[in-house]
């Protein structure tokens, strides 16, 4: 994005799938239907003569549970607000930033480079929680997303590489008065891209986390997260300063505990 702008932008998400819980709970055949809508702000800046921006995400969910807890049926809802997430992003090398003039010009001049940068992700607990309750929309601790990566532009063609980690405040109002700690979970991913004549682009993303483990109340959960993600994407403008987005994505757990999904995406955004 050039300096100067600002982008805005709204999404709806439906993700369905099959959920593993720890057997110590007794809920079996758990599946879970999750439908969000999130606004999204985007404000680049300068730091010395690097690109920097910094974006907010708010997103609200309707999510329910279904399955069987102790051999009987049970159906679970909740709808709220989820945890919001406030995101800092600076490019160490690459191009420097620049004017929307001076971006074309550069674009034109360079058909091929590459960018590093490093980001910094905050989520708040700011989400729906009760603390009374197992199932809930907000997760009542505070994530640190440190990320870095790079992205390597030829022609039409783009390749990104990142990785980063999840870092995890303890939740001291965890499922009747029990304080649980969550391992670092560790994530890579990556998305290949290709653009189109009239500014259309397609991508296909892959990625994996590992890590992640639970401690509530100093006892071991042995609950490790193992998750495969992919998906593929696609983007095109409907007007001269807006475009639509739609995505779909899945995941597939390879431990015993966590979750296999698919959804999908559409997603709107405007630069002014």
């Amino acid at each position: 994005m050039p300096l100067g702008s600002n982008a805005i932008g709204g999404g709806f998400g439906h993700v369905f799938g099959d959920i593993a819980f720890d057997p110590v709970l007794q809920a079996e055949n758990a599946t879970v239907t999750v439908n969000s809508f999130a606004l999204q702000y985007v404000r680049p800046f300068r730091i010395g003569n690097k690109q920097a921006r910094i974006d907010v995400l708010i997103p609200y969910t309707f999510a329910k549970w279904e399955g069987l807890l102790n051999g009987e049926p049970k159906e679970i809802s909740r709808n709220g607000f989820a945890d919001p997430r406030l995101r800092l992003s600076l490019n160490f090398i690459g191009p420097k930033a620049m004017s929307l003039k001076e971006l074309q010009e550069f674009l034109k001049d360079n058909p091929t480079y590459t960018t590093v940068g490093a980001s910094i992700a905050i989520s708040f607990p700011f989400g729906q929680y009760y603390g009374d309750k197992l199932l809930n929309i907000g997760s009542n601790t505070f994530v640190f997303r440190p990320q870095i990566g790079m992205t390597h532009n030829w022609g039409a063609w783009s390749y990104e590489l990142s990785t980063s980690v999840f870092l995890y405040t303890n939740n001291n109002d965890f499922y009747i008065d029990k304080t649980r700690k969550q391992e670092p979970l560790f994530a890579m991913q990556t998305h290949l891209t290709r653009k189109f004549k009239k500014r259309i682009w397609t991508t296909v993303s892959f990625g994996y986390g590992l890590g992640g483990n639970s401690i509530v109340n100093r006892q071991h959960k042995d609950d490790e997260r193992g998750n495969f993600l992919g998906g593929l994407s696609a983007g095109m403008p409907i007007t001269k300063k807006q475009s639509i987005k739609f995505a779909y994505g899945t995941t597939l757990t390879l431990k015993d505990v966590g979750a296999n999904t698919n959804g999908f995406i559409l997603g709107w955004s405007a630069i002014f």
